[in-house]
């Protein structure tokens, strides 16, 4: 038996979500309108009021309501340290460690020209600007320790060989191949610690 075009489409919508194939999306989609409606309701209000409330910070490119992130409004913090990540949950997981007080930009991808992913897409133009106005004396670019990921933070380190600033890379503690994402917080704080200079010292 074939589901109601409003289940259907419920289930296909539910598919967009990473890691949930059509099984997934299925049960999903039974459980909420079989046994808890009240939590499909809360769940549909939620994700629409952040999709029209939140946006991105102008700084840093991080997921915000606000126009300048938390973190980036943050007197406290060492804006003259910025670490480059690939997404929102890359600057989560570092957080979390507790030990980095400097502030963040995300790239929100990384270079990938078989996807037609380029430079204008991940902001780095807004990165480069930022540099070039001053006050910033290390950039730390913690991409993923991918192809993609080695292949962004060596493009971005060209893009500023001309500026003085120390340019980092993060050890590898990472495994090789691995996501920020999936790394536990004591490899992370170790990478972040031993990070080393893309550029040779003079």
């Amino acid at each position: 038996m074939a589901f109601s075009p409003l289940l259907q489409q419920l289930i296909t919508s539910l598919r967009c979500l990473p890691g949930v194939g059509p099984k997934t999306a299925q049960r999903m989609a039974l459980h909420l309108l079989e046994r808890d409606r009240d939590s499909a309701r809360q769940l549909a209000a939620a994700m629409l009021d952040a999709v029209e409330r939140v946006g991105e910070c102008s700084r840093c490119r991080t997921l915000s309501e606000e126009p300048v992130c938390e973190i980036c409004a943050d007197e406290s913090r060492d804006h003259s340290i910025i670490c480059v990540l690939e997404s929102p949950v890359d600057l989560m997981v570092i957080e979390q460690t507790g030990g980095f007080q400097g502030v963040y930009f995300v790239l929100k991808g990384h270079l990938s020209p078989i996807d037609g992913v380029g430079p204008d897409d991940l902001g780095i133009s807004q990165l480069i600007d930022r540099v070039e106005q001053g006050g910033v004396s290390e950039l730390i670019l913690a991409t993923n320790p991918t192809v993609e990921g080695e292949a962004t933070a060596h493009y971005i380190a060209a893009q500023l060989n001309h500026c003085d600033v120390r340019i980092s890379r993060i050890a590898h503690g990472v495994p090789v191949g691995g996501e920020l994402e999936y790394v536990d917080g004591g490899t992370l704080a170790h990478a972040m610690a031993g990070r080393r200079s893309l550029r040779s010292e003079s």
